[in-house]
């Protein structure tokens, strides 16, 4: 497998974006506590959609400064990203304060119409990962303490991963809300790359075999999901630890309430940090869903999807020259595991959920 080496750079801020001053946008301040004076705005990052700012304010008659994390979309979705990014973090940090930033506000900017802003509290931290014991238990309570406001599958809203929209109309199962989001991954890898008759072979017969036979055992015969808050998009890079607390901090949510499991499914692709020791330690605070023989190819299924997700998200990003070689050469091979994955599910689960129940029927007559 190709790893992207340790010293790529995944974007640059754009220049006319850069700043250090102490002015700040009339809709930001109006956002900020009343009276405080801004004594010093500086960029502090970019990612492909957004640039981040580091704002620092003095609050009247007091000593204290506060300090504040902006992050304004330049993406041409950013109105609906925003709003997205606000509601599902506020959603995160209602569950596990300690452990997401406080979400404060946002907007539009007023001296840039058509550009928008999310403003949270500011939290200093490592980019680096914390230990998987005490990262997963902040996952595992995130899911095991949510509960879906319609107790249905969804979010009151479109979320994102990266640039990637979830539809996440609200769903009676999991499987149609997953169905739903195998078929969006499948257009816009059309849309991106052209057909591609292998992929789109197998992807028919994931939507008609493979989904039904691993996901709708888990709905059927007396079983339910508790359509649990997820992250949505939790790789090591919207991870970290707070410098002053040295608890882990979770970030860049595009929430919706789901299957927990499929917030592992990240954490298996070479290029990222987490790996199947975080599988195993998250397996130690919550239990796999039953059939929990089917566990290790749910976790397969959900990791294919989202490799798949993760390639398209990169092929629309690119915009560093001198790293394209490897950039790209990893992007093919992201493509390639997916297929991979793809062909020895369609393999196993050729006879869908009837080969299931006629297995499970006859189960039941052995056992008469």
């Amino acid at each position: 497998m190709v790893q992207i080496g340790t010293d790529f750079e995944s974007a640059t801020i754009p220049e006319e974006w850069a700043y250090e001053g102490p002015d700040a946008d009339p809709n930001v301040l109006a956002l900020l506590p009343k009276g405080c004076r801004v004594v010093w705005v500086t960029t502090r990052g970019a990612s492909f959609w957004a640039v981040n700012y580091k704002i620092t304010v003095q609050a009247v008659g007091k000593d204290a400064e506060k300090v504040y994390f902006m992050k304004i979309f330049l993406h041409e979705r950013g109105h609906e990203m925003v709003e997205a990014e606000y509601e599902s973090t506020k959603a995160w940090h209602d569950i596990v304060p300690d452990n997401v930033a406080k979400p404060i506000g946002w907007g539009e900017l007023a001296d840039r119409p058509g550009r928008w802003f999310l403003l949270l509290e500011f939290r200093d931290m490592t980019d680096k990962m914390p230990p998987a014991s005490e990262f997963v238990q902040v996952v595992a309570r995130g899911h095991q303490a949510s509960a879906s406001p319609t107790g249905r599958f969804g979010f009151h809203l479109t979320t994102f991963a990266g640039n990637q929209a979830n539809d996440n109309s609200w769903c009676d199962t999991w499987e149609e809300w997953f169905t739903r989001a195998m078929k969006c991954t499948m257009e816009n890898e059309i849309q991106i790359q052209g057909p591609h008759p292998e992929l789109q072979a197998l992807s028919e017969k994931i939507l008609t075999k493979v989904i039904p036979r691993l996901l709708r055992p888990m709905e059927t015969n007396g079983r339910k999901i508790k359509p649990s808050l997820v992250h949505g998009d939790l790789w090591h890079g919207n991870v970290g630890v707070d410098n002053g607390t040295g608890v882990p901090v979770i970030y860049d949510c595009g929430s919706f309430y789901g299957h927990n499991e499929f917030d592992l499914s990240c954490w298996r692709a070479a290029r990222y940090q987490t790996n199947r020791s975080h599988v195993e330690a998250y397996l130690r605070v919550a239990e796999k869903t039953e059939p929990a023989d089917d566990f290790e190819d749910r976790f397969a299924l959900y990791t294919a999807v989202n490799l798949l997700a993760q390639k398209q998200d990169n092929e629309k990003a690119v915009r560093v020259p001198p790293l394209l070689q490897d950039f790209w050469t990893s992007i093919l091979t992201t493509k390639k595991r997916a297929l991979d994955e793809f062909r020895k599910l369609v393999e196993k689960y050729s006879g869908g959920y009837e080969e299931y129940q006629r297995g499970q029927t006859s189960a039941e007559i052995a056992n008469l």
